[in-house]
This record gives structure tokens, sequence and C-alpha cells, in this order.
């Protein structure tokens, strides 16, 4: 880890007052440090944070410190919006108690587009209002890993094109490889004991957390979202981080928020498989996310995960968006639209099996099942989480596959996520069904285009047929022309089909080729029509 000397901190007691150290780009974060001695335990009997208010729009931010080791306190905000930002600190030490100063926030990269946010929509934007499609992947303790897996995980990221990351904070028990850090001082161990580890909860391990930043900065760099995995049940009572009192639990997720809230690319995820973690109660989560909703000035997105089809209550405020665990509406188009009808969120299917060859059935897929349930998620106007778990040895899962430490890629459905990106970041609009109910195979993409799309059947051919009702745009009247593209999502090909289709009234609510004509087809599988008015 890297090592700061006292100077360095002398220097920076009031880093913002630096001339080069004022000015930041929007969505990144600038910090205001302090170097302070004392007695007490710096985690707990010491309060710190600061008042941000723009200079020119009425907003205000509060902003917690952290401790960060060394003698050192951190204040980490990250400028929303463009212009001066005057701050003053509070603290509970007169030191770094109504200290005073600016930071002027700049133009950001044209490649960055700023946090996520959930959409008005039931989709995922950017704050500059550009779409976010979600196609990520799980590795849940790829941050435990050997530093040359962990670059061997982000180049198999980027190389695939995956925008988001699923991981845990807290180590893996099914990872036979021990941690060389954890998140808390370790005060003993004992392998004889039920609980073989004693922690001193009150004090966290800021080498740790450097760590942890540095994956998280390294994620950004590559363009992908760190979806945070804040608790997990995967400990099974060895390290005890499963069964925390209240009060660990708290100031935990105090010092997280505090620490990870100023990067732009940060998720919350409360939990994965909450409903296992049998030491919390059900009101214990929703009072724990309501806490995280409250500390984080930024309002990152936050959601929490369950068991297989174990939901909770999506449309609580506190949570942005549902991260479902289901395969079970993804076997049609319109399961995934049905969810989202009655959750009105975003909806991340963000587990539905693995592609793999676990010999439980969790993890069964081809890689072509995998794709087919991306796509029909798609589809149905949600979007649907990759996972892999292919088997090493006598091990199986634990260390050497992706899902459980990343490192390269084994599958074939990995390798379609770039293309598929591709075309969803050509859509005009994101994808829902057209007529939900009376059509469930006809997406729409605007008030232009359309998705038809046949999954594991393999049609030699298809009679041009469209609903009237196109979601919210325009209903079709009639004589509107089309083209046909024939999207091979396996084999990642995009061919147009020859003529044009001019669409008459079948029914109040078909529109049909005035002339009949048909589509004809190669009878494979995987067939994705994009059909666009002319």
């Amino acid at each position: 880890m890297k090592k700061y000397s006292l100077v360095f901190f002398i220097l920076c007691f009031s880093i913002i007052k630096a001339t080069a150290q004022n000015t930041i780009e929007q969505w990144n974060h600038a910090e205001i440090n302090f170097h302070h001695v004392t007695s007490k335990n710096p985690f707990t009997d010491i309060a710190l944070s600061a008042v941000f208010i723009h200079e020119g729009i009425p907003d205000t931010m509060h902003v917690d410190g952290f401790y960060d080791g060394n003698n050192t306190f951190r204040i980490r905000f990250m400028p929303t919006l463009l212009g001066k930002w005057n701050y003053t600190t509070h603290s509970s030490e007169a030191e770094m108690d109504n200290k005073k100063g600016y930071i002027i926030c700049s133009t950001p990269q044209s490649s960055h587009h700023g946090m996520i946010k959930a959409g008005t929509q039931q989709n995922f934007i950017y704050a500059d209002g550009t779409p976010f499609y979600p196609l990520g992947t799980t590795s849940y303790a790829w941050i435990y890993a050997s530093e040359s897996r962990q670059k061997e995980t982000l180049y198999s990221l980027r190389k695939a094109g995956f925008n988001k990351l699923r991981f845990c904070i807290f180590p893996n028990n099914s990872v036979r490889e021990l941690p060389q850090s954890y998140p808390y001082l370790l005060l003993s161990k004992d392998k004889k004991a039920t609980c073989q580890y004693t922690w001193d909860f009150s004090r966290f391990n800021t080498d740790f957390f450097h760590h942890l930043e540095q994956c998280i900065d390294s994620l950004k760099n590559i363009g992908v979202e760190a979806d945070i995995i804040l608790f997990t049940p995967y400990d099974e009572g060895l390290w005890g981080f499963d069964r925390m009192s209240m009060e660990n639990n708290m100031r935990y997720l105090h010092y997280v928020v505090a620490r990870l809230s100023g990067f732009s690319n940060v998720w919350w995820s409360m939990a994965n498989e909450w409903n296992l973690i049998k030491s919390k109660t059900y009101s214990q989560w929703i009072e724990m996310t309501k806490y995280v909703y409250e500390q984080d000035p930024y309002r990152h997105l936050l959601s929490i995960h369950g068991g297989t089809a174990k939901y909770i209550d999506y449309n609580l405020p506190y949570f942005t968006h549902a991260s479902i665990q289901d395969q079970g509406p993804l076997y049609n188009i319109e399961g995934a639209a049905t969810v989202r009808n009655i959750i009105h969120k975003p909806i991340l299917f963000d587990e539905v099996c693995y592609e793999g060859d676990h010999k439980a059935r969790w993890a069964q897929l081809t890689g072509e099942q995998m794709l087919q349930r991306i796509w029909t998620g798609l589809m149905g106007g949600t979007y649907v989480t990759h996972g892999e778990c292919f088997c090493t040895g006598k091990d199986y899962y634990t260390g050497y596959s992706f899902l459980a430490t990343g490192g390269s890629f084994k599958g074939t459905s990995a390798q379609r996520i770039k293309f598929t990106l591709s075309i969803l970041k050509s859509l005009p609009n994101p994808l829902r069904l057209a007529d939900q109910s009376w059509d469930p195979m006809t997406a729409s993409a605007g008030p232009n285009t359309y998705f038809i799309y046949f999954g594991s059947e393999q049609p030699t051919k298809w009679k041009f047929e469209l609903p009237a009702k196109n979601d919210i745009w325009p209903r079709l009247q009639g004589n509107e022309k089309f083209k046909v593209d024939i999207i091979d999502t396996w084999n990642m090909t995009v061919s147009h089909y020859p003529g044009v289709f001019i669409v008459k009234a079948k029914s109040p609510k078909r529109m049909t080729d005035k002339d009949g004509k048909m589509v004809m087809l190669h009878g494979k599988a995987n067939i994705l029509l994009r059909i666009t008015r002319l």
C-alpha cells in the first residue's frame, strides 16, 4: 500500500487551499485533508463533516469525513454542479472545526457522463441524460485475488465490453485461498473456535480500504460501474462479518458511505441473498437501507438482492431499482415485462443462473441460454446480469471460476456482450413491449423502431405483422413504410433484408403488410429482427 510521509500531511493540512487542487472536474472528487494526532479512537470518537454550498444555484450538500490512518482525516467531495462550491467544516476537534474554503467544479471530459441514476421510464441514465444499458457480470471476491488475477479480471471485463461488476466487500468462505487483508483490524485467531477470528469492530483496516478504492478506480478507468455488495451470507461464521451487531452494522455502513460515496461509479447493493443472512431481520434490512439512503449525499443507485424468487418491497422510496434473483420471469418476454409492471422502477435480474458446468443446477446454462435470457429481459424492458461459473479441479467454483475470483472468461456468452451493447446503444430509446398482453413478441424503441426476438425458436419465415399500439408513442395508422434488418445475436451479424414493407390494418389491434409479404429466415436460433420506419 502507498505510504504517505508526515511532511506531506503537514503541507496538506488544508489541501483544498492549494491552487492546483481546488479545481476539480465535475463527477471527480476533491479531498479536504487534515493531519491530527489524537489519543481517542479516531474511527468512533471524533466527528468530522463539511457543508458545501453552491455559490450560484441554491444547492447544499452535507458530507461526512472519515479517518484514513496515519493521523489523517479526510472529507471527500464529488461536485455535482459546475461552478464554485464554498465549504465550512464541522468537527468535535477544534483543529478541524470551522475551516472554510472553496472548490471550483470544471467541465468534465466528454467521455464522462456523470453518475448513473434511475430514469423516468424505468431505465437507467447518466447525469447528462445519456442512456445507460447495464450489461454486467459478477465476481464476488475478485478484490481478494492475487494482483495478477485482478489485472486479468480488468482485462477480461474490458475485452468483453461489460459495463457493471457486482462484487463484495466482505470475503467469501467458498474461496479456499484465505484473504491477506480484511476490512477490520484483527485481534486474534483461534482455529479451534467456531468463529475463528476476533476483530476490533471499532477500528477499520485502512490499507484494505485503500486497495478497495484502487479497485473501484480501476473499474472506472475501463468504464465499469462498481455494484458493491455490502453484506453477504457467505461467511458462515468463519469470520463473523455476517453476524455483527446492529451497532457494528451501522458503524460499518457509515464508514463505507463516507469513504466511497465520492466515487461516481459506485452503486450500493445492501446484500446478496439478504434472506439467507439469518442474523438480520426484514425490518433491520429496511432500517439499514434507509440509513444508507439518508447518509449518501449524492444518492447513488441503491438496491438489495434476495435468494431465488425472494422479493422485497422494492417500491419503498429508498430503493432506486430492483435487483432480483429469479430466472422464472425470463422464460418468456412477457414474464419480464410483468415484473416491470409490478415494480415501477428499473428492473435488474442480477442472477438468472450461470453459464457453467457446476454440479448444481444454478450454473449449468449453455452460452446460448445465457444470451437468450439477456435478450428476453431486454425485450421486456428489463436488464439481465451475465454470470459464469466453470469449475476447475476439486474446488470447482471455489477460487477458480470468474464468479468467485474473476480472471478470464471460459464460456461463450461473454464474447457476445460487446456486440449486444452496440445494438442497445444504437437504439433511439430503451426497449419495452409495444402492446403488452396483446403482443408478447414485439418490443418498441420509439415511434419508428420495433424489435422481434425469436430466442431459441428457429423459424424459416416470418409474416410481416406489427401491433397498432406502440406503447407511449403514436399508433400506426396505415401506409407507413418499413425496412427489416436481421440480427444474428449469436454469430454477431447484421444483414439488411431486401424490400420495403407497407402496412395496412388487419384488425383494430394489428397491422400487416398490404401485400402479405414475408421475411424469409434461415431456421436458426437467436435471431432478432429490427424493423425501422422509413
